[in-house]
């Protein structure tokens, strides 16, 4: 998901990833909304684009071919297995997690995890939060990394 741009990460304030279930589309609508900016589903841009979906394309083409957002600030958006689960529920829009919702979503997220730690700026988890808490440590998760480093001693 992007915020701040309606043709795609290249040209994103921000870019959201992580697993399915995790609040990706209603925290990136919300930060949108905070800075007053377009959101844009990259998933259905990626979709549309290449005439398959995002996890058909990681499948087939690996995760070189998202290396793309490497220089852009991404948040990855954490979740452990019971609020995952919660959330997602048996919903048949996410086809990566039909059947065994447990398992897939264990094993999505084995194979999923090193990509979203290495292209993350932040990384923000959202158990038990409101999406307006998720929101609110977005924010504060980039003000952090954005500010400068303190120099030994000091003690800010």
């Amino acid at each position: 998901m992007t915020v701040g741009s309606d043709a795609g990460p290249t040209r994103s304030l921000l870019v959201l990833v992580g697993p399915p279930g995790v609040g990706k589309t209603t925290v990136g609508r919300m930060l949108a909304e905070h800075w007053s900016v377009p959101f844009c589903d990259t998933d259905d841009v990626v979709s549309q684009r290449a005439g398959r979906s995002v996890g058909d394309l990681f499948i087939m083409s690996g995760e070189s071919e998202f290396r793309l957002l490497i220089g852009h600030r991404v948040v990855f958006l954490d979740v452990g297995l019971a609020d995952a689960a919660r959330r997602v529920g048996l919903n048949r829009d996410r086809p990566l997690l039909l059947g065994n919702i447990r398992g897939q979503w264990v094993d999505l997220m084995t194979a999923r995890r090193p990509w979203y730690e290495q292209v993350a700026t932040a990384t923000v988890r959202t158990d038990g939060l409101t999406p307006q808490q998720v929101t609110a440590k977005v924010l504060a998760a980039l003000d952090e990394a954005a500010a400068p480093a303190s120099p030994a001693g000091d003690p800010r």
